[in-house]
């Protein structure tokens, strides 16, 4: 239970100061240049949970993390699964307390209009970018980021440095994708927000639930096959 408390606190956490950085921070209205301290947000608290909760759980506050470990063969399906509903209820409970504390504003929030940091696609949506671009941009992102994790946690990692390049790769997946996705990598950061403001939100979070997961798992392979070239060249005789 420690391990599923600590996936609950750390995607809550992920989900309130990451998309409260665009929902109460007010950074989206001034993207481009807005785009870093978000990114910053949600790596900087990436960074924060992998010290915090990584020694209790892996810190992995994502369902496509959790996913790509199980398709590198460090974790098992039956463990996985339990992972990834904690994950899931802490990004609605994060989304939650995100709009509650908007709902405390004296000026009344209109919460269709400023939303809560939520992932999207289509003309109104960022750089208004298609149902295409958007899985491949999140596939594409999702595979970068866990790929990186996977081997910066691994055998022959960084160590007590993995955190602050797991975090630094999440803002520096930011800067090109944001416009196109608001860059989820995450279906726990998309699933929260998207619960709480339904509409367009929710009608397109199934992308946020299916892309990063094909991305984790992929990245999963790849590292696999990796440590496996690794193996093999590590033999004697190895040509």
């Amino acid at each position: 239970m420690d391990k599923l408390i600590a996936e609950f606190l750390g995607t809550g956490c992920l989900v309130l100061l990451g998309c409260g950085a665009v929902a109460i921070g007010g950074f989206a209205p001034t993207f481009p240049l807005g785009i870093l301290p978000v990114a910053m947000a949600f790596g900087l608290t990436v960074m924060a949970m992998i010290y915090a909760i990584g020694p209790i759980s892996g810190c992995h506050i994502n369902p496509a993390v959790t996913i790509g470990l199980v398709a590198a063969g460090r974790l098992e399906m039956a463990e996985a699964w339990r992972y990834m509903v904690a994950q899931l209820l802490g990004g609605i409970a994060g989304a939650v307390l995100l709009y509650l504390l908007l709902s405390g504003k004296l000026a009344p929030y209109d919460l269709a209009k400023g939303g809560l940091g939520q992932n999207g696609w289509g003309p109104t949506y960022g750089g208004g970018y298609g149902l295409v671009a958007a899985f491949l941009a999140e596939i594409i992102a999702t595979f970068i980021f866990i790929f990186v994790i996977l081997r910066v946690t691994g055998k022959r990692g960084a160590g007590h440095l993995a955190g602050l390049v797991v975090g630094l790769t999440l803002v520096l997946l930011h800067l090109p994708f944001v416009n196109v996705t608001g860059l989820s990598v995450n279906p726990a950061r998309s699933f929260g927000p998207a619960l709480v403001l339904r509409g367009d939100a929710l009608a397109q979070v199934w992308l946020f639930l299916i892309a990063p997961m094909i991305g984790g798992a992929l990245a999963g392979v790849v590292d696999k096959m990796t440590e496996a070239a690794h193996a093999r060249r590590a033999k004697p005789g190895f040509v």
